[in-house]
């Protein structure tokens, strides 16, 4: 494969609503997202009032397992998950507030956004973030698509510029097309280090598209790159 270099997409998906959501999701949306939201890339550790020894970063988190499985075995990391479906979410609204417990306690270092990562990634403060986690993104299989890929030549300053020297960028895939794309993408660049695994690293929590990967017989890749 050849890396045909075209500018990234204005945007990086699709719509960001599917089915007609339920009054409960409607309802999530309007009171429980606010307490959560992340509003101020410019000064991202004060959204986390309780303090926090590192700043985190998940671009896409899917139906949130993923996100609240790391925020609740780092307590100390303010992770900041993305995601701009409606119902994804929903989905992980509805884990940390299940009918019946609308007076549930939110995590305190866990903060929303629910808009294009690239905005808050080209507004957060140089060398804010620790980590940053892309796992299981959307592949874009076909090649006109490719514009939309997150991991992409040109974007890949924009990722440099805000991980510390020797922060980590988390990436999964179980698609062929993707993992082949991500593989020769990093390859022509020298600012991230790190080859990719066949096996989960031990401290990933696992997600559920992972999951459906596997029953399906696809192979995930795991890539733990470090800024160098």
């Amino acid at each position: 494969m050849s890396i045909e270099v075209k500018p990234p997409a204005e945007r990086l998906y699709g719509r960001a609503r599917g089915h007609k959501l339920r009054p409960r999701q409607e309802w999530l949306l309007d009171t429980i997202l606010p307490r959560l939201a992340f509003t101020d890339p410019a000064t991202p550790r004060a959204a986390f009032p309780a303090g926090i020894d590192q700043l985190w970063f998940e671009v896409g988190f899917g139906g949130g397992e993923h996100s609240l499985a790391l925020a609740a075995a780092h307590p100390k990391a303010g992770l900041i998950a993305c995601e701009v479906f409606d119902n994804g979410i929903c989905s992980l609204l509805s884990r940390l507030v299940p009918e019946g417990h609308d007076d549930a306690p939110l995590p305190g270092n866990l903060r929303l956004w629910t808009d294009d990562a690239r905005i808050i990634l080209r507004d957060l403060p140089d060398a804010s973030l620790d980590k940053l986690f892309l796992m299981f993104p959307d592949p874009w299989p076909k090649s006109r698509h490719a514009k939309r890929r997150f991991v992409h030549p040109e974007q890949i300053k924009l990722v440099a510029r805000v991980l510390k020297q020797g922060g980590e960028w988390r990436i999964a895939s179980d698609d062929p097309t993707y993992q082949a794309w991500v593989t020769e993408v990093l390859a022509a660049q020298d600012i991230f280090v790190g080859a990719p695994v066949t096996a989960r690293p031990e401290g990933w929590p696992p997600t559920r598209y992972e999951a459906k990967a596997i029953r399906a017989g696809r192979q995930p890749m795991y890539w733990s790159v470090t800024r160098t």
